[in-house]
């Protein structure tokens, strides 16, 4: 069940923000937009993307994977040097909806530490795999004082037929102040290559975030509160 879940839930997932105690909306600054990225990090995908960025002269959030992390040792130190933020995505990118409590704390713990021993900074926010926060994902937040985070739009950038174009229209349709934008730099859990077209949109998207007089920043550096 978990196998099948791990595929079925890019195109089932919600916000998470419907439940209480997961961040979707920033407070403020009311002109600030949070990019942030799931999945990584990924010896390609996370490279373009952060080469976009840096282009654009953006900042965002990473939620990397414990995981991945240790197949692809020295990116996060990648993603830091640009002056981005890490948070945590879990160890192994499973749905915390289908496993049992322990099970849950245990992959967090893990992925926690991996990514601070390797980033050499402290976590202070994680967003649960595929969005599938459970109690166990709330009460792991709370210990460990991190926020949890959601999204309000995302950019569907996880399936095959995903381009930049449809991408940046998705993240960015009617985009006003406080919204949190969910891409991916990774195709480890998604279709084959289809980090290539989110790190395509990155510009185009960063450019529409000028252009409505916004400003991209990461989801640590802007206060947040919890969806209704």
């Amino acid at each position: 069940m978990l196998a099948l879940a791990a595929y079925a839930a890019p195109s089932l997932a919600v916000p998470a923000g419907r439940f209480p105690g997961i961040v979707t909306r920033l407070s403020r600054p009311t002109d600030t937009v949070a990019l942030t990225f799931d999945d990584g990090p990924h010896p390609r995908g996370t490279p373009a993307v952060l080469e976009a960025l840096d282009r654009a002269g953006a900042r965002a959030t990473f939620f990397v994977v414990g995981e991945a992390v240790r197949r692809h040792r020295g990116l996060l130190a990648e993603i830091l040097s640009g002056g981005h933020a890490i948070a945590l995505h879990g160890d192994r990118h499973l749905p915390h909806v289908l496993m049992l409590p322990g099970s849950v704390r245990r992959d967090l713990e893990r992925g926690q530490a991996e990514i601070e021993q390797e980033a050499g900074v402290a976590i202070t926010a994680l967003r649960a795999p595929y969005g599938a926060a459970s109690l166990a994902t709330l009460a792991y937040a709370r210990r460990r004082g991190l926020t949890v985070a959601g999204w309000t739009r995302w950019g569907w950038d996880w399936r095959a037929a995903a381009t930049a174009d449809s991408i940046t229209t998705a993240a960015t349709r009617s985009l006003g102040g406080g919204e949190v934008i969910l891409l991916h730099d990774s195709d480890a859990y998604s279709a084959p290559g289809s980090w290539r077209a989110a790190a395509a949109a990155v510009p185009l998207i960063c450019a529409r975030i000028e252009r409505a007089g916004l400003v991209a920043a990461p989801f640590r550096d802007v206060n947040a509160t919890p969806g209704d």
